[in-house]
């Protein structure tokens, strides 16, 4: 085991670095990706690998400190000096550990790098700290053909770098190169106070291909957003295909506004996207039932959206209960969307939870998801695609295990 200052056991320290000033999409690292900020997605990955004595974020703005505190993580504010444009991660890394002694070794994971796996920091923890390397960086592996630059005025031809253009390689008979992806850099505090991420006795991590994601513009969003999607880390529980979904009237279905016409009758409005979303759910055969605090039973009659609902629920959480064991589901089939103090407990209960953009501060760090849309405005639609999109997911692992079974059965007879 490697040993720290005064013969204890190293301390590992993840550390995440997240400028507030990035060029290429504004405040990308806290943009949300799949319904969690960009950061949430390797913050999470983090906790859940349980190799870190602690966890930080390394940051000039406040927002993002504000977001990286609701994943759980500890803040440095680092200086003006490295947070310029011109700043590199290196000089933000050891101003980090000229402020925290007790770190022995630094994990600086990207931001950017969405997919990564509690697995994959797990295993290369064990490098660093057990096999005594003194810096591990992530990788992953490539089949791509390289030919040299030929620049505009130049009087020569293009050469190949890595085949032969009379013998080309097919996929499977050529083993490809590795390329650094950026996921990740491990490396001791002596490494990085004489000026180095990588050196000493260095060791390559090799990431899955499916993993290895990495942001830098915004046309790299809808795609990653599919990939996260089909390969993200979702949590340490697996996810389950959702059964019912109970959603908050008031600020979820409706905007929150409630008119008052002159002869005192109350009116509210909605949105018929949200009506949609309601029906696609059904179809899907996902249970739909409204809950509210207010008595709003006769602006549901004339809503006709044929959902079972409770109106005046002064604990809305007992309700949930209620409605969970009644329909013998376990938590894991259960979405919730809401977006008040009231439904915190609840968002925390569900195995799947939401809440609109325009939700309380509370609310929104107790979800999982976070709409683009406002409550009232398309934000139940939106939710009820994500249940679709990890449903999806559901049963793409179901079918994976299925086949891995089914070649376990045709290995074992034979």
């Amino acid at each position: 085991m490697e040993a720290g200052a005064g013969g204890s056991r190293a301390h590992l320290a993840a550390l995440v670095l997240a400028r507030g000033g990035s060029k290429g999409i504004r405040l990308k690292n806290i943009k949300l990706l799949a319904g969690v900020p960009l950061i949430g997605w390797v913050l999470r990955a983090a906790t859940d690998a349980g190799v870190f004595h602690s966890i930080w974020v390394s940051t000039d703005h406040d927002e993002i400190e504000k977001v990286a505190k609701q994943f759980g993580a500890q803040v440095h504010r680092r200086s003006p000096e490295v947070s310029q444009d011109s700043s590199t991660s290196l000089e933000a890394i050891k101003e980090f550990l000229h402020h925290h002694h007790e770190v022995d070794i630094v994990g600086n994971i990207q931001a950017t790098s969405p997919c990564l796996h509690p697995s994959d920091l797990i295993k290369v923890a064990d490098l660093i700290q057990r096999e005594g390397f003194d810096s591990v960086f992530s990788v992953v592996r490539r089949h791509q053909f390289r030919w040299s630059e030929v620049k505009k005025g130049e009087n020569k031809m293009t050469e190949p770098q890595n085949l032969n253009p009379a013998k080309r390689y097919r996929r499977q008979d050529w083993p490809g190169e590795l390329y650094e992806n950026g996921s990740f850099y491990f490396a001791k505090r002596h490494l990085i106070e004489k000026g180095y991420l990588q050196g000493g006795k260095m060791a390559y991590y090799e990431m899955r291909a499916e993993h290895s994601v990495d942001i830098d513009i915004d046309i790299d969003w809808p795609i990653a957003e599919q990939r996260v999607l089909s390969f993200g880390y979702f949590g340490k529980e697996p996810l389950k295909e959702v059964k019912l979904l109970v959603c908050s009237i008031d600020g979820c279905l409706t905007n929150g506004r409630i008119y008052v016409t002159e002869d005192q009758k109350e009116m509210v409005s909605y949105d018929y996207r949200d009506i949609v979303g309601i029906d696609l759910l059904k179809k899907r055969g996902i249970q739909v039932r409204l809950i509210s605090e207010r008595d709003c039973s006769k602006t549901l009659s004339a809503m006709q959206l044929g959902c079972i609902a409770k109106v005046s629920a002064t604990n809305k959480l007992q309700v949930l209960e209620d409605w969970q064991k009644d329909m013998g589901l376990s938590w894991k089939e259960v979405a919730y969307l809401g977006n008040e103090e009231s439904d915190v407990e609840c968002l925390k209960k569900a195995g799947m939870s939401g809440v609109p953009a325009d939700a309380c501060a509370l609310a929104q760090k107790a979800a999982g998801y976070i709409c683009k849309s406002n409550g009232g405005c398309g934000a139940v639609r939106e939710f009820a695609e994500h249940i679709f999109l990890l449903l999806e997911k559901v049963n793409s692992a179901r079918k994976q295990k299925e086949e891995v079974s089914s070649a376990g059965k045709e290995m074992g007879g034979k």
